[in-house]
């Protein structure tokens, strides 16, 4: 009588095992194909000049400058869960040297999702007026800037696993001086996970 006892609780264990193991492996497989992080994609969307005043003082070969940019970004959330990014911010670069700046706040994008930022870029003109090529910049008629997004932030894959993801756009944009219009754009991509 004892030995059929223990023989039903031996298999009891061992079916209650496997399902525990069956379940583990379901779980494993869905986070690793149909939960599987994705890089969440930011774009820019557009680049509009919002602001521009140019002042050339030939004598003191001095350059007054006011710019300010108006940058559309879209971050789209591949994952079939939501991405929770951390505050961030756009910057306006000139030949390298960051001369503008705009505060990207927190937040959640959720599953599937694209969501559109709006951000506005001022040239801090001190450190824009103190590099020596502007003089022949602006003679020239073009401003060459790059505009510069990142986020970082997390996917968390059924709760309890989470993945830390990166994604930044960079676009190079010629500001037309004379006709205070945005001219060529070139944008790259780049996320990691």
């Amino acid at each position: 009588m004892k030995s059929e006892s223990v023989k039903r609780r031996n298999t009891c264990l061992a079916v209650t095992a496997a399902v525990v193991i069956a379940i583990v492996l379901i779980i494993v497989i869905l986070a690793f194909t149909v939960f599987k992080a994705k890089r969440p994609v930011s774009t820019v969307d557009s680049v509009k000049l919002e602001n521009l005043h140019v002042g050339l003082d030939i004598a003191q070969l001095r350059v007054d400058l006011n710019v300010t940019l108006k940058v559309d970004v879209s971050v789209e959330n591949p994952n079939k869960v939501g991405f929770k990014y951390s505050g961030s911010a756009a910057q306006l670069n000139y030949r390298g040297q960051m001369i503008g700046e705009a505060p990207i706040p927190a937040g959640d994008i959720s599953p599937g999702e694209k969501t559109g930022m709006n951000l506005t870029l001022t040239i801090m003109a001190d450190r824009l007026l103190s590099n020596s090529q502007l003089f022949s910049d602006v003679t020239s008629g073009e401003l060459p800037v790059n505009t510069f997004v990142r986020l970082s932030g997390k996917v968390r894959v059924l709760g309890f696993i989470k993945f830390h993801v990166v994604s930044s756009s960079s676009c190079d944009v010629t500001v037309n001086i004379s006709n205070r219009t945005i001219g060529d754009q070139v944008c790259h991509y780049k996320t990691k996970l």
